[in-house]
């Protein structure tokens, strides 16, 4: 299709090659048209017609022209919103709209960058339905045109790396009647399986389901419309357009009864089946019902689908589990190739080699395409002929003492290191001097896991030693209680900040201004005002100790740490100084070792001080796991600041855009360079156009996990009738709470006291929190991660691994957590009552 001078084309006249010319929503809605879908009537106001009306106007695109509305999106969408079209343009839409009908129509944003693989820009531009007259229909399409330039969509943008000059066309359809709508995912967007089909349902517009207004009827299908499942909506809201047009938001009548009956959900899901064919990868598809009509009005792409679900046994599940959490997002190539793959899962492979004797391949673990990690493939576990003397190998280790290890010559040595490579000027140093840190820091790793796999046996064999004597005295359920409450750096570094936030909570200033000013506002008067010095010590203290933490994970060098991003700090002290804390009970090691001391095989055969021997060797065991952890992870940020001070030269020699973009190569890829101002102009653009294409590979993915929920926990595919969600007990007990979902750090200060804290992962930059959770549910993770640990020692239940809290559950739902069982169930009166 001829480009110039199309202000206007049909909507059934477009297909994927106009895509520059309709943006990606309309030329997948012509595509829907061309093979007689049922598309509701429309056209297209083209890309063309939003240039050049800005250009005749005078109005420049973002980074076209010098100006404050060149650098300034926002200010720049407030001028769209104002310009008046280009005549011919005006008299083309008017034109189009007579045509129509000029009845209601809905008008929907459609860019260039829009419901393209892996970046669909759902809800970053505006959409505006039942639209009446001609007035109102040219308003819209002007908001539509300015929500290019809408802060989200910037961002958005900007965090995918889309195209840096992007364009918008406009749909308008004919509004059709409907009584039911939602959405139709063409697979499972919760456990990644690929024949099945979930609809989503409510009463009225779509709009209540696209945004969250509604807890809508769930309805999962096969591939042969068979219902598998259905679960009934709570339908709290319904949209309807108005007669003077606009919509209106009511309450639903019946809600909560069946929204979409069994014959048009499978004749949804037959349609579902056959977009998805034509378009060759799964959907996420917007419909609407009405009058025994069965209406498409949006086909996307579905992104952040997890990989396929498979089924393996629980020595892989549970190593996939583990290997999970080191990776609750996808790891960019200098992550693999400097830290993730040398360093912490290197650690995992030598101590799966140097204990158990086992192979473990860790390319095969992490396949890569384009230079993208694609999935998280459950390891392959294989033993080999030294599995064989496994036991006599670990005996030989017994000898080294958990309780001494800081005495070790080689931690000493460490200390030693560490220390001088913190202390080194990294802007000083040359090219090839910058290239040698990376190496200095994993040798010094290597060296320290050497010291690491030597303790653990005598760590192993201490708590198996506690079990075996709760087992002899019937006393199991006692383990945990008993092993809790070891002092450690993670737990030193969270009673600091309760401390820090008892003194905010005291002081007549420090709290309501924390309680009022944004983070990044208190963190500026906390560095300038004086009225603020003993504060900023308090602050400046805690980060020197404890700021080398990773915010996401120690397996990922691209996240910053708490000291480079002390907002997160000041999230959590906004929570924790909330509230008082809460007053401090017995110990729950005492208490416990108390009652297994109170058994009367204990005490007819005078054990106790064998017992609380045993205990104090396993709670020494724990701290040792958790303090070396501690400890390997300071040279994670004398990695980090030799890597970015390498992004920062790259951007200052015009190779990258910015000092980020060095995460999209590999470590290799950065030794090959001889210096970043010496570079000749080709190996500039080769450099330059290697991580674009990464960006992009990356962008396709979305934020689809790694690896599917139901792999990692089976029961998602066959869920036990009462429990809302399920997982691994990550610390024993039972607690009611409302669920409050914290996403990412950001959202810290959200948690109340006795909340139930659901996330979709944690590490010890989530544990600040446990001291106000009733409980904790995180989507991954096991019983032997940090969180369950640090949960078992505040003496929280924690379910872990669920696969799907995050999704399943619903803020301010009130449930009770069950961590012997790993259950989360809804409450009944019983349990508000207790």
């Amino acid at each position: 299709m001829a480009a110039a001078a199309l202000w206007v084309v049909p909507l059934a006249g477009v297909d994927h090659h106009d895509l520059p010319l309709v943006g990606g929503k309309a030329a997948n809605l012509g595509e829907l048209c061309r093979a007689r879908f049922p598309v509701p009537k429309g056209f297209v106001i083209t890309t063309e017609a939003y240039r050049r009306t800005l250009a005749a106007a005078g109005v420049p695109p973002v980074g076209s022209a010098p100006g404050a509305e060149a650098g300034d999106p926002a200010r720049l969408a407030r001028l769209i919103a104002e310009v008046p079209l280009l005549a011919a343009v005006e008299a083309a839409v008017v034109s189009a709209y007579r045509e129509l009908g000029e009845g209601p129509v809905a008008v929907r944003s459609s860019a260039t960058t829009e419901d393209l693989p892996g970046a669909t820009f759902a809800g970053q531009q505006e959409s505006f339905l039942n639209v009446i007259g001609t007035h109102d229909l040219l308003g819209a399409v002007r908001r539509c045109w300015a929500s290019l330039w809408g802060d989200r969509a910037v961002a958005y943008r900007r965090r995918v790396g889309a195209d840096s000059d992007p364009a918008i066309a406009v749909v308008v359809q004919q509004m059709v009647p409907v009584e039911v709508a939602g959405v139709l995912f063409t697979a499972n967007p919760v456990t990644g399986v690929r024949d099945e089909l979930v609809i989503e349902a409510s009463p009225g517009l779509g709009e209540a389901v696209v945004s969250g207004l509604v807890t809508p009827e769930h309805i999962v299908l096969d591939r042969l419309g068979r219902i598998r499942g259905r679960r009934a909506g709570r339908h709290e809201v319904v949209i309807t357009g108005r007669d003077s047009g606009g919509v209106t938001h009511g309450p639903a009548a019946g809600a909560g009864g069946e929204a979409l009956a069994d014959a048009p959900a499978r004749e949804l899901a037959g349609l579902g089946v056959r977009i998805s064919e034509l378009f060759g990868c799964p959907q996420d598809i917007e419909w609407a019902y009405a009058d025994g009509s069965m209406w498409i009005v949006q086909a996307r792409p579905l992104t952040a689908l997890p990989p396929a679900p498979v089924k393996v046994g629980l020595p892989r599940r549970t190593a996939a589990a583990v290997c999970a959490e080191l990776l609750p997002v996808r790891p960019f190539p200098l992550d693999m190739t400097a830290w993730t793959m040398p360093a912490w899962f290197g650690i995992l492979v030598r101590m799966a080699r140097e204990l158990p004797a086992i192979h473990v391949s860790v390319g095969e673990m992490l396949p890569e395409r384009r230079g993208v990690v694609t999935e998280l493939v459950p390891p392959h576990l294989r033993p080999t002929l030294r599995t064989l003397t496994t036991l006599l190998r670990l005996r030989s280790r017994l000898r080294y003492d958990p309780a001494r290890w800081t005495s070790d010559p080689r931690f000493t040595s460490f200390e030693r290191t560490v220390t001088a490579l913190q202390g080194s000027d990294l802007s000083a140093c040359s090219w090839t001097a910058l290239m040698g840190v990376p190496r200095e820091v994993l040798e010094t790793l290597d060296a320290f896991v050497d010291l690491r796999i030597d303790y653990l046996p005598s760590v192993a064999a201490s708590l198996l030693r506690l079990r075996a004597w709760l087992w002899m005295f019937g006393a199991l359920e006692e383990f945990w209680p008993l092993v809790s409450g070891q002092d450690t750096r993670t737990r030193a570094a969270n009673d600091e900040l309760q401390a820090i936030a008892s003194r905010i909570r005291r002081h007549p200033v420090w709290g309501p201004e924390l309680d009022r000013l944004a983070s990044g506002e208190f963190l500026a008067r906390l560095q300038h005002d004086d009225g603020f010095t003993a504060l900023r010590a308090d602050v400046e203290n805690w980060l020197r100790s404890f700021g080398h933490r990773e915010t996401t994970s120690p397996a990922l060098i691209s996240s910053p740490t708490w000291a480079e991003a002390p907002g997160m700090l000041l999230d959590s002290l906004r929570g924790l100084a909330a509230q008082p804390a809460a007053a401090p009970g017995p110990p729950e090691a005492a208490a416990s070792e108390e009652r297994v001391h109170s058994r009367w095989l204990v005490a007819a055969t005078q054990s106790q001080r064998r017992v609380a021997a045993a205990a104090t060797a396993a709670r020494t065991g724990i701290g040792f796991r958790e303090d070396s952890h501690f400890h390997a992870l300071r040279l994670r940020p004398v990695m980090r600041r030799a890597l970015l001070e390498a992004g920062d030269r790259l951007a200052r020699a015009s190779v990258l855009a910015v000092q980020e973009d060095v995460f999209h190569l590999k470590l290799d890829e950065l030794r090959n360079v001889d210096d970043p101002f010496t570079l000749d102009q080709s190996e500039r653009q080769r450099l330059a156009q290697l991580v674009a294409d990464r960006k992009l590979a990356r962008a396709e993915f979305g934020e689809a996990p790694l690896i599917s929920p139901a792999t990692l926990h089976p029961g998602l595919l066959r869920p036990s009738s009462d429990a809302l969600v399920s997982g691994t007990p990550g610390g024993g007990g039972r607690a009611t709470g409302p669920v409050r979902i914290i996403r990412d750090p950001s959202e810290f200060g959200l948690l109340r006291r006795g909340d139930v804290l659901v996330c979709p992962y944690t590490n010890p930059s989530w544990t600040p929190l446990f001291q106000l959770a009733a409980a904790v549910v995180a989507d991954a993770g096991s019983f032997a991660s940090h969180a369950a640990i640090v949960a078992r020692e505040y003496g929280i239940p924690a379910v872990m691994g669920t696969g799907n809290g995050t999704s399943a559950l619903a803020d301010g739902q009130l449930v009770v957590v069950d961590g012997t069982r790993g259950d989360v169930v809804a409450a009944t009166g019983n349990d508000r009552n207790g």
